[in-house]
């Protein structure tokens, strides 16, 4: 990736596709942060409503930075963020992923810079936090689960930690993430990078705290992992055998960027991919050696149950 980063300025990595309902409130959260140095990358894919109008206009009048509007893949939400994520064009200290219809709380990004910048400049990391799930009408509806333990590639394995709309990320996990998204496409640019970032023993962050309101549609009601109808969905997810086809197209991915990984990241995915393979017994007593962990009690009772059913 040629260039260096400019000093201090955040690249805002933002998807569009027929979101102009919900952008001004959008990209007017994002002008309003304490952080001066914001640059926004957009890729809209393929829009047929007046979201290229919309971003006209922030492009027109936008003081923080560079405003770049970019025509997407048009192959879906995963590609429109990985032609972001390799463009070479792109370079910045710090990138942040941004959906078209949330609000951030005005402090989001200077808190995750101050986070993330306390780790070595050549030492990949990747911040996160929690989410404040709200109604299309910007009413509260709940925060989403508090993870307690340890981020780690055991964990990415199993589940994505948090939102890509909560993330920071700085230029040693952006070179290392545009490696390795230009060998591979992903299920979600979210739980790629958090594969990817811990895998290749990078840091990662985890914050607690809610910096961002995460916008609630009927089309992705159950999207904030908040409640017991999401756990109802995750639950049907898995009898279909969802989990257990994008854990294919992870373990896919991850063989492609093998030699991006960690030895013991490589041991680990080695033991979770032979675990899959096993009969019922076997197959949980592998998971179980694995050490693979989902950040909750009852998601870990899931995961077992997934391994003895052959579902993950």
């Amino acid at each position: 990736m040629p260039g260096a980063p400019s000093t201090g300025v955040v690249s805002i990595l933002l998807a569009t596709h027929n979101g102009a309902k919900f952008l001004d409130e959008q990209l007017a959260s994002i002008e309003n942060q304490t952080y001066p140095a914001i640059d926004i990358w957009v890729s809209d894919d393929g829009s047929t409503d007046a979201t290229l109008e919309v971003l006209d206009v922030w492009r027109s009048k936008w003081s923080k930075g560079r405003f770049t509007i970019l025509p997407g893949p048009c192959k879906g939400y995963a590609e429109n963020f990985r032609s972001l994520i390799v463009n070479p064009d792109i370079i910045s200290n710090y990138y942040g992923f941004s959906d078209q219809d949330d609000i951030w709380e005005p402090d989001k990004i200077a808190k995750s810079v101050a986070s993330i910048e306390k780790i070595p400049l050549s030492t990949p990391g990747l911040f996160c936090s929690r989410t404040l799930a709200i109604t299309e009408d910007g009413e509260t509806i709940a925060p989403s689960a508090l993870f307690r333990r340890s981020p780690s590639f055991r964990n990415a394995l199993a589940q994505s930690l948090a939102g890509g709309n909560t993330m920071l990320f700085n230029h040693a996990a952006r070179v290392l993430l545009a490696d390795a998204s230009r060998r591979t496409g992903f299920v979600s640019h979210d739980w790629w990078i958090y594969l990817i970032v811990s895998g290749a023993g990078g840091k990662v962050r985890y914050s607690p705290e809610m910096l961002m309101r995460y916008r609630q549609h009927v089309r992705n009601q159950f999207g904030t992992n908040v409640g017991i109808m999401a756990a109802m969905q995750r639950l049907r997810l898995l009898f279909k055998g969802r989990l257990s086809e994008w854990t294919d197209l992870n373990l896919q991915g991850l063989e492609r960027s093998r030699d991006l990984l960690t030895s013991e990241s490589r041991g680990i995915l080695d033991e979770f991919s032979k675990a899959r393979g096993r009969g019922p017994l076997r197959r949980l007593y592998y998971f179980v050696r694995s050490g693979v962990y989902r950040q909750t009690a009852l998601g870990q009772l899931g995961l077992y149950v997934a391994a003895i059913l052959g579902k993950i």
